[in-house]
């Protein structure tokens, strides 16, 4: 992000002053593969311009005497941007950046190129966490806060490098110029960073999450035979997240090679890894920390999985609704097995699947017919 050069030999195209300087709009290679483009006078950028690196990254803006000054853009080779505040072609002042996506995933200060003071870092799910980063630009402290989605809820504590440590239960309640603050619940219990494995689904199975508790609860399925269900505890808009499916971590190896019975309660988290809730943990009482789980499949589903990084647990997946959804209301997700038929047997799906699947398939056709 720092938009000196200090490469000597260079290949100029456009207009050269009597001593053959860059003056004009030229652009320049030098031998490192970077390109600038841009005006100069007498040798030195002066005026708008723009870096094109040779990892395919660029930076552009406002150059004075041969420095980048005031707004720059940064873009790196992913897509993503950085809107900096540079003096004399480093970065010091107020920030932003976003992901590839558009999304903003960094607010705050920097100074000699490294973040400083309070900073806040979102995820794509839009938690974030907020606190003031140490000398090296990093995440650590003593009042650092894991603010979840609704933008209230908080665990505030201690974090390294923006992981979780130890944290209390906090609510924020205002913002001023950037700089949050939040009222730590004495009460709270304690909050650690619970990362599972492949053995242990977590350290503390039974302390419930405080965003999770306020929008969903397990009751009895409204669907028939399914067992318990999951369900709002509050009027909730579209795109809202309601719980969270972690689990131990296993991979697709051992689930493929299971007979269905042991995989009702397994989801993929990516394509190296699986997060199942297995027996004895399916039972409230052993193991609530998460809920997820809980949730039932239909075919016209209220909710989705989406990815979601955890304070507690790490990478697991989201109930997020995908309509607004009333009190009480059972929350549903399509569990999305393969529809493709692999033989004579049907798809790749457990028993109870394939039979919901030919009734809401025979339902769907009577419905066309009579349309």
């Amino acid at each position: 992000m720092d938009s000196d050069d200090d490469n000597v030999e260079e290949i100029v195209e456009g207009p050269l002053d009597e001593d053959e300087l860059p003056h004009g709009f030229c652009t320049v290679t030098y031998s490192s593969s970077d390109r600038f483009e841009g005006r100069f006078v007498h040798g030195e950028k002066n005026g708008k311009g723009k870096f094109f690196f040779f990892d395919g990254s660029t930076l552009e803006g406002f150059y004075v005497d041969d420095a980048l000054q005031g707004q720059g853009v940064y873009t790196y080779e992913d897509g993503g941007v950085l809107h900096g505040t540079y003096v004399d072609g480093e970065l010091n002042g107020p920030a932003q950046e976003f992901d590839p996506d558009g999304r903003l995933i960094f607010k705050g200060q920097y100074k000699d190129n490294i973040r400083c003071g309070v900073c806040w870092i979102y995820y794509p799910d839009r938690g974030c966490v907020v606190g003031e980063v140490n000398e090296d630009g990093e995440m650590t402290g003593k009042a650092v806060a894991y603010v979840y989605p609704d933008g209230r809820t908080a665990l505030y504590g201690s974090f390294v490098d923006g992981e979780l440590i130890e944290a209390q239960l906090a609510t924020l309640t205002a913002q001023e110029n950037g700089r949050p603050h939040f009222t730590v619940h004495p009460d709270s219990p304690v909050y650690f960073y619970d990362k599972p494995t492949s053995c242990c689904i977590a350290a503390h199975k039974t302390l419930l999450d405080p965003y999770e508790s306020q929008r969903a609860y397990v009751g009895q399925s409204l669907i028939s035979g399914a067992g318990e269900g999951l369900f709002a505890k509050t009027d909730s808009d579209a795109d809202t997240i309601m719980a969270f499916y972690n689990g131990v971590r296993i991979t697709h190896t051992e689930v493929d090679a299971r007979d269905w019975s042991l995989n009702g309660n397994t989801i993929s988290l990516d394509e190296d890894t699986v997060i199942d809730v297995p027996e004895p943990f399916t039972r409230t009482e052993n193991y609530c920390a998460s809920l997820g789980h809980k949730a039932n499949h239909s075919f016209t589903p209220n909710c989705k999985y989406d990815p979601f990084v955890h304070p507690r647990f790490g990478p697991i997946k989201c109930v997020r609704t995908i309509r607004a959804v009333r009190k009480d209301e059972e929350l549903t997700v399509a569990y999305g097995y393969d529809h493709e038929s692999s033989g004579k047997s049907g798809p790749e799906a457990p028993d109870w699947y394939k039979r919901e699947l030919r009734e809401f398939q025979q339902r769907e056709a009577e419905r066309e017919a009579k349309d």
